[in-house]
Formats: C-alpha cells, sequence, structure tokens
C-alpha cells in the first residue's frame, strides 16, 4: 500500500465541493454575464428600438 490514511469526511466534502465548483462553473458559461456586458447589451437595444422607431411613416397615436 502506497496511500496514506485518508479521512473520508474529507474525502467526501472535498469530492461535494469539486462537483458544486463543477456544476457553477457550467452555470456560469451558460447565463453568466458581467455587469457591464448586460448594460452594453442593453444600450444596443435600446438604441436599435429607438433607430426603428425615428424610422416609422406615421406616429402610433394615428396607426
Amino acid at each position: 500500500m502506497t496511500g496514506g490514511v485518508v479521512n473520508l469526511r474529507q474525502a467526501r466534502k472535498a469530492r461535494e465541493r469539486a462537483a458544486k465548483k463543477a456544476k457553477g462553473d457550467e452555470n456560469a458559461a451558460r447565463f453568466g454575464r458581467t455587469k457591464g456586458q448586460k448594460a452594453r447589451e442593453e444600450l444596443d437595444a435600446t438604441r436599435a428600438r429607438d433607430a426603428l422607431d425615428g424610422h416609422r411613416r406615421t406616429p402610433d397615436d394615428e396607426a
């Protein structure tokens, strides 16, 4: 036997921490965006919406 003594409680907790970290990394890759990225996307959407509204032929109240 080349291995030393293993504390099973510590090994179990380390395994659970690794699983939680892997799940968190997966969620961050899937859903995570920084605050700056969210703000930039919101600004781009607002500009696109304003540009589209500026090209309307008739105002909304006449349509």
